[in-house]
């Protein structure tokens, strides 16, 4: 599953998006204060644009009146984090990828002499990514023996998440034999199994903030790295891998390859996928 966190532009700036902006630049400080997530770790332009949207929309004149908005009511909260890490998600996504994980990596990590596998997707949006792992594992008759832990900073996408209820477009990457052994239709509404949800533990976490438990085999975090700054990145790039134990995977989107995985302890593999060097 891939999820795209802040949305960023392939185009530049304009220049007035250079120069500071007092009201802007407080609201970062006032949301990091308040809830520890740190915009500045975000590329700016883009962010300031969606988030100046969200606040004309809602008839806030300024970055000011919006935060003491967002302060009082929940709903307006989560509105916000749902603009700051845009969940478009989807099952399966890049299949090619996953077939590599279900018929290369398990394997391995299978047969490396660990009696139960430790696997985290992060930053898992609305459940696709970690649903996807749990439908390959249970389909390797691994899943049974595998703690896997989802996370994402977004309180309403892990509601969604844990409900299990998707449309039909979300499914259209999943093999049509594995879309009918996992989910069930519900009018326009696809249930993803009971049984499986039941192997998958969600959790919320601030990636940038919080810290990492360790000793994982596999690490999913695709198509969320390419929306942070370069320092921010290094930074995720360096817990990651303190968060692997040796032999153990980090998998990415088909975005973002890490051109030096060498300085945090990793060496490339399968495309798109890093081991922790033992």
């Amino acid at each position: 599953m891939d999820v795209i966190h802040p949305l960023t532009s392939t185009g530049g700036a304009s220049a007035g998006e250079h120069s500071p902006d007092p009201d802007y630049i407080a609201f970062i400080h006032q949301i990091k204060q308040s809830t520890g997530i740190d915009l500045s770790e975000y590329k700016e332009a883009q962010m300031k644009r969606r988030l100046t949207t969200l606040r004309v929309k809602n008839g806030y004149h300024t970055f000011a009146a919006f935060y003491e908005a967002i302060s009082k009511d929940k709903n307006l909260f989560y509105e916000f984090l749902d603009r700051m890490t845009i969940n478009v998600s989807e099952f399966w996504r890049n299949p090619n990828r996953w077939e590599v994980l279900r018929d290369i990596i398990l394997p391995e990590l299978s047969t490396a002499g660990r009696r139960k596998l430790k696997v985290w997707s992060a930053a898992c949006s609305t459940g696709e990514e970690p649903y996807t792992l749990a439908m390959i594992l249970d389909g390797k008759g691994l899943l049974a023996d595998t703690s896997l832990v989802a996370t994402d900073i977004d309180e309403g996408a892990l509601a969604k998440a844990k409900q299990g209820l998707y449309l039909e477009r979300s499914l259209k990457d999943v093999p049509k034999d594995v879309a009918a052994r996992y989910f069930s239709q519900e009018g326009p509404w696809f249930k993803f199994s009971e049984q499986l949800k039941k192997n998958v533990q969600f959790r919320k976490q601030n990636l940038l903030l919080d810290r990492f438990e360790a000793e994982h085999d596999l690490i999913v975090c695709r198509n969320v790295m390419i929306y942070f700054t370069e320092e921010a990145k290094n930074k995720l790039y360096h817990k990651f891998a303190e968060a692997l134990r040796p032999g153990g995977y980090l998998f990415v989107g088909s975005t973002e390859q890490i051109f030096t995985p060498g300085q945090y302890g990793l060496e490339p593999t399968e495309t798109f996928f890093y081991r922790k060097k033992s």
